[in-house]
């Protein structure tokens, strides 16, 4: 069998919630990270949804592989599909790290789902990720633990840093 890789850009890169046997830093071209998809659930509500990543066509975006344990990669991707049911799809690609690339599974949204923002102003979407709360806790737990996260990393991603300084603004 051969091995198994999950790519994490949002929530799993502080909270990845399964065990595994290496994790890798590194990115994926030809994508970037944006705040475009509803949490219903984790991180809102149907009334009022949170704001949470997806990937985009654009440059690069940098994030952890992490490959699976064999033994248990059937349950650890189970458990992830119910973890990104609203809106998210499979997808797999290279990733690339400082000395190798591995494919792997990321979960991605698309426009095409009901689950779906879009694109919105910076304040628009701290005013959002305010007001939202779901089950796995507060939009802005989630927005500022990715800004950590990155900043503790070393990556410069200037759309989670926009919207992080404004929430902080906001909430001040």
């Amino acid at each position: 069998m051969s091995d198994t890789w999950i790519f994490g850009y949002g929530s799993l890169l502080w909270r990845p919630g399964f065990s595994f046997l290496e994790c890798m830093p590194g990115w994926l071209d030809g994508w970037e990270r944006r705040f475009w998809q509803g949490s219903p659930d984790h991180r809102g509500t149907p009334e009022r949804p949170g704001r949470v990543v997806t990937l985009a066509p654009g440059e690069r975006v940098w994030g952890l592989a992490f490959r699976l344990d064999a033994t248990t990669q059937r349950q650890t991707l189970q458990q992830l599909d119910a973890r990104e049911v609203a809106g998210y799809q499979r997808l797999t690609a290279a990733i690339r790290g400082a000395d190798r690339s591995v494919d792997a599974v990321a979960w991605v949204a698309t426009s095409d789902n009901p689950d779906w923002l879009g694109p919105a102003a910076v304040d628009a979407m701290a005013r959002q990720v305010i007001g939202a709360r779901g089950a796995s806790g507060t939009n802005v737990d989630y927005v500022l633990s990715l800004a950590e996260v990155l900043v503790a990393s070393n990556v410069r991603d200037p759309h989670v840093e926009a919207l992080a300084a404004r929430v902080r603004e906001l909430t001040a």
